[in-house]
C-alpha cells in the first residue's frame, strides 16, 4: 500500500440494495476512504451488479451468508491487499457471512458483523461464543506482532455512556453484564476504541431503534467501533460518528491513521 495516511469507514448499511437507493454511492464517492467496511448487506453472489461491485476506484470483497437476505459483510478497497480472509474459520459462524479480513504487510483489517443477541437465548449463546472465538483469532495474529484494526457493528454498547437509557435497558441483550465484561476483556488484550480515544463526551450514537422515531429524539446506541491495536496507539489522528447521514437506522464513522 502506498499511501502512509489512511482514511477508513464502517456502515451497518441494513440492506446494501436499499441503501445504494438512498444515497450510499454519493456517500462512498464523497466520503473517499481507503478502506470501507460493510456490514448487514443483505446480499447474495447472484444479486451483486457491477456498481455493487466494483463503484469507481474500489475492488470489493463480499462474505455472504448461506441464508438468503441476510447477515453479510463487503470490504471496499482502494487498495488490494495482499490477502483476503473469509471468517474464523469455524464453520457455525462462517456460514452466516459475518467476517473479512484484509491483509497489508503487517496491518490485518476485521471487518466483522457481530450476531444479535435479543432474538432468544440460544442466539445470546452464539453471540457469546462468535466473541470468543474473534478474540482466539484476533489474539494470535496480534501475537505475532501485527498491527490491527477492527470495525463494525459489534451489537453491544460498552458503557453507560454509550447509550442513552442505561438503566431501561441493562437487562435486555446488546448492554448484559456479559457482553459489557467481553468487551472489556477485549480492551484489556491491548485494542483501543478509537472514537472514545478522542471523544469522551455523551449523546453520541451510531444506531437509532427506526419504529420509534428515535433518530429525531437521539435515543440511540453506540454499537458500531473502530478498535485499534494498542502497537497503533500513535498512529491515530482521528475518529468520528457521521450521524448526520441517512439512509440506514446505523450511521457511518471513521477512522484516520498514520503508517
Amino acid at each position: 500500500m502506498k499511501s502512509k495516511t489512511l482514511r477508513l469507514s464502517s456502515w451497518n448499511v441494513n440492506g446494501l440494495r436499499a441503501a445504494a437507493k438512498k444515497g450510499f454511492f454519493q456517500w462512498l464517492a464523497e466520503d473517499k476512504a481507503d478502506i470501507v467496511g460493510i456490514q448487514e448487506t443483505k446480499i447474495s453472489e447472484d444479486q451483486l451488479t457491477a456498481e455493487l461491485k466494483a463503484p469507481e476506484g474500489y475492488c470489493s470483497y463480499f462474505s455472504h451468508a448461506e441464508k438468503r437476505g441476510y447477515s453479510g459483510v463487503a470490504l471496499y478497497l482502494k487498495h488490494e491487499p495482499d490477502t483476503i480472509e473469509y471468517g474464523l474459520g469455524v464453520k457455525d459462524f462462517d456460514q452466516e457471512g459475518r467476517t473479512v479480513i484484509a491483509h497489508y504487510d503487517d496491518l490485518v483489517i476485521y471487518n466483522i458483523y457481530y450476531p444479535n443477541g435479543k432474538a432468544r437465548p440460544e442466539r445470546l449463546k452464539y453471540k457469546m461464543a462468535f466473541y470468543d472465538a474473534f478474540l482466539k483469532h484476533v489474539s494470535k495474529v496480534k501475537k505475532a506482532g501485527k498491527k490491527i484494526i477492527v470495525c463494525g457493528d459489534f451489537n453491544t454498547a460498552h458503557k453507560e455512556i454509550d447509550l442513552a437509557r442505561p438503566k431501561d435497558n441493562e437487562g435486555y441483550s446488546g448492554f448484559l453484564p456479559e457482553e459489557r465484561a467481553w468487551m472489556d476483556k477485549f480492551v484489556n488484550k491491548g485494542f483501543i476504541d478509537t472514537f472514545r480515544h478522542f471523544n469522551q463526551e455523551p449523546d453520541n450514537y451510531t444506531w437509532w431503534h427506526m419504529r420509534t422515531r428515535a433518530r429525531e429524539r437521539n435515543v440511540g446506541w453506540r454499537i458500531d467501533y473502530f478498535f485499534a491495536s494498542d502497537n497503533l496507539k500513535d498512529a491515530l489522528i482521528d475518529a468520528t460518528i457521521q450521524s448526520d447521514i441517512q439512509g440506514s437506522d446505523h450511521c457511518p464513522i471513521t477512522l484516520g491513521i498514520s503508517i
